[in-house]
């Protein structure tokens, strides 16, 4: 994975800082690995409504553009590596058809990958998703459609002092009946009418 430089050459992306993809500042254009592509690497540009793939496969080129709604979200996954050391954490832009999975980050185990997941998640606004080691993507919470399904927040920020008077209401006397309080019974109201 790489990201277009100032001077318009493309880098691979590390882990450095300056190689970042910054999920805020859509459009981006990168270098992403593809096994299938000629050079083994395709030219994606992610845009805030869609994905163009630009790759060359056996000398023909080809571009596809995708909806980004209908990527099913952005998922994390643990990448193996040769010894405990090397495993790495991928952030990836999930389609269905695994082909068209676009990776977006790379970090090491003790990274900042699970930052990288959700600034990705919510910049796409699309759901956060995890990654088996099978290959099952799953959401990490429940959900029914796109309406997250969990213990309901308290209405008041303050829940505690919910019973209590406001402020506003604080400031107010309350009125008092008494004995003494006038009522008034079998009177004509003095009031304009026609």
């Amino acid at each position: 994975m790489g990201r277009q430089t100032g001077a318009g050459a493309l880098t691979r992306a590390g882990t450095g800082s300056a190689d970042r993809l910054d999920p805020f500042a859509l459009p981006v254009r990168f270098a992403a690995p593809d096994a299938a592509a000629d050079g083994g690497e395709r030219r994606v540009t992610l845009e805030s409504g869609r994905v163009l793939v630009d790759r060359m496969v056996r000398s023909m080129t080809m571009r596809i553009a995708v909806p980004l709604v209908q990527f099913s979200g952005v998922a994390i996954r643990l990448a193996p590596g040769e010894t405990s050391e090397t495993d790495r954490v991928e952030v990836v832009l999930a389609h269905r058809d695994r082909a068209l999975d676009v990776p977006l980050a790379t970090e090491p185990m003790d990274g900042d990958g699970l930052a990288e997941w959700r600034s990705w998640g919510r910049s796409l606004n699309l759901p956060l998703l995890i990654e088996e080691l099978d290959g099952l993507r799953r959401t990490p919470t429940e959900t029914l459609g796109a309406i997250g399904v969990g213990r309901p927040r308290a209405r008041r920020r303050y829940a505690l002092l919910k019973g209590r008077r406001t402020r506003f209401q604080a400031k107010r006397r309350t009125g008092k009946l008494s004995a003494a309080t006038p009522v008034h019974r079998g009177e004509r109201e003095i009031i304009a009418r026609d």
